[in-house]
């Protein structure tokens, strides 16, 4: 694969400094892995080969770890999956496990490699990061022995778990996070037993972690910001893109700004699979992002980032996610509206038929408001307004209230909320708003190649309107206000730590 070796690019964002000067920032890196994988087999390698393969991975990440700590960065976080890959059984991830310790121990791998048993990746890691002077993220695989006096032993006699870790700047592991929520493939691993929430201290702010498909639930992703009040998130993901609502750049940057957090996301890079698209991500703005189609390399992105946002003069403001629409007089139309689906959720949906124009659309207790103005109305593009207000279940169940803009696939509005790339029409104003029963509203805004709309072309009013800035024409392909109801999730329904 021509993903094994370098040179890796690089994307630096110029320096942000404060007011009180560089002490109040640090800079933080991650890096999107072309993961080397596996031979895909049914029964498991040996340990050897696992190690060898294994190693491949930790050549590649040695590189940008090293490269990250010459360009200064306090932390670096790599991949989900970023070690070994993916699609395993139970059995053919075993060769690639290690035991990981709880971080109490007090453990330096790098100079007791044996204190835990045969864990020479962890050493490595270790080795990393005391040798740059740099925090080192990694996702791996633990490992725990059971036996009969567990009754929830399982009958390999094992746990296994989806696991990041966190060494410090002297090689010493700080923290350690079991995967919480698993995406439903994932097999090979266990849920875990122990607290969903992970946060450490460094001299540089305090961080809370988490992995992937945590990012959809209550507990551990909202809940650690909400109740440990954390500084910045770090975010190892194998994420594919699903568009047009589930793309890594513009999720993730809007859950960013939603939950007014710093999110150092690291993706992995497979376009085959759909899998681009890493980024670093402060409350108030888009530090740095990458997403490459085109390529199979890997990609180092560094930013400079604020300690502690919450102080900043700039720190945004709440959302009142509900306060415009509920207030709003609904905008009646006689058109007729239509279904379409995106990603398994049937969406109501009304066509934009005029260069200007205002529109509601609702579904079940969610309604959706739009008011725009077009730079012409082409022939050739259709773009409709669309409502969701309910359960998906697809790879997951999630309550979701959705209210978005989009281009259709093509003029036929079947078409409408399938995968799309380009738009050509350009919108000079927008203001979509929604009656969300949430406070977990995530704004995103994608433009014509996929791109993300910049920070100074469109604002979020405290009133929860997704509004235009005036003199800036954007060609849209989709705008959407991405809502989670989480006390209505099935596995929280009774529960009493709703947010």
């Amino acid at each position: 694969m021509a993903t094994a070796w370098f040179p890796i690019g690089v994307i630096v964002l110029a320096i942000c400094i404060l007011d009180g000067g560089a002490l109040d920032t640090f800079k933080a890196a991650v890096y999107e892995h072309a993961v080397i994988l596996p031979n895909r087999t049914e029964t498991p390698v040996s340990q050897k080969d696992a190690l060898m393969l294994m190693n491949k991975n930790l050549d590649v990440l040695e590189k940008a770890i090293k490269l990250a700590a010459k360009q200064g960065a306090d932390i670096i976080v790599t991949p989900g999956d970023g070690v070994y890959g993916w699609v395993f059984t139970r059995e053919t991830i075993y060769p690639y496990l290690e035991d990981i310790p709880d971080p109490q121990e007090n453990w330096i791998p790098c100079t007791e490699a044996q204190r835990f048993g045969h864990t020479p990746v962890q050493e490595r890691l270790s080795c990393l990061a005391r040798e740059n002077s740099i925090y080192v993220v990694a996702n791996i695989g633990d490992k725990k022995e059971c036996g009969a006096n567990d009754p929830t032993c399982p009958p390999d006699g094992r746990y296994q778990y989806n696991t990041n870790v966190v060494f410090d700047s002297e090689g010493k592991l700080v923290a350690r996070y079991h995967k919480y929520n698993l995406f439903a493939p994932e097999v090979q691993f266990n849920f875990p037993k122990d607290s969903p929430y992970v946060t450490f201290d460094t001299p540089f702010g305090k961080f809370g972690i988490f992995t992937c498909f945590d990012i959809f639930s209550y507990e551990p992703a909202a809940a650690v910001v909400d109740k440990f009040q954390v500084d910045s998130i770090l975010y190892p993901t194998a994420w594919y893109n699903t568009l047009p609502l589930l793309s890594a750049v513009p999720f993730h940057s809007a859950w960013a700004r939603a939950m007014r957090i710093n999110l150092l996301s690291a993706n992995t890079h497979n376009t085959s699979m759909h899998m681009t698209g890493s980024g670093i991500y402060a409350p108030e703005a888009v530090k740095v992002y990458h997403y490459d189609m085109e390529t199979e390399s890997g990609q180092l992105l560094l930013s400079e980032l604020k300690i502690r946002p919450r102080l900043s003069s700039d720190y945004p403001a709440v959302v009142d996610w509900s306060s415009y629409a509920k207030s709003a007089k609904p905008f009646i139309s006689n058109q007729p509206k239509f279904h379409g689906s995106i990603y398994f959720d049937e969406f109501t949906f009304i066509e934009l038929t005029k260069e200007t124009g205002n529109y509601t659309i609702c579904q079940k207790e969610l309604c959706c408001h739009l008011t725009y103005k077009m730079s012409e109305k082409r022939t050739d593009e259709v773009y409709a307004l669309g409502a969701f207000d309910g359960l998906h279940t697809v790879e997951g169940q999630y309550y979701l209230q959705i209210c978005t803009l989009l281009k259709c696939q093509t003029t036929d509005l079947k078409t409408c909320g399938e995968p799309v790339g380009s738009a050509f029409t350009r919108f000079e104003e927008f203001s979509l708003s929604g009656t969300f029963n949430t406070r977990y509203v995530f704004p995103q805004l994608v433009l014509s190649g996929t791109q993300l709309a910049r920070e100074q072309h469109y604002e979020v009013s405290n009133d929860g309107r997704l509004k235009s800035r005036s003199g800036v024409s954007l060609p849209v392909l989709v705008m959407a206000l991405y809502g989670r109801v989480f006390e209505k999730d099935p596995h929280r329904l009774g529960q009493s730590d709703h947010p």
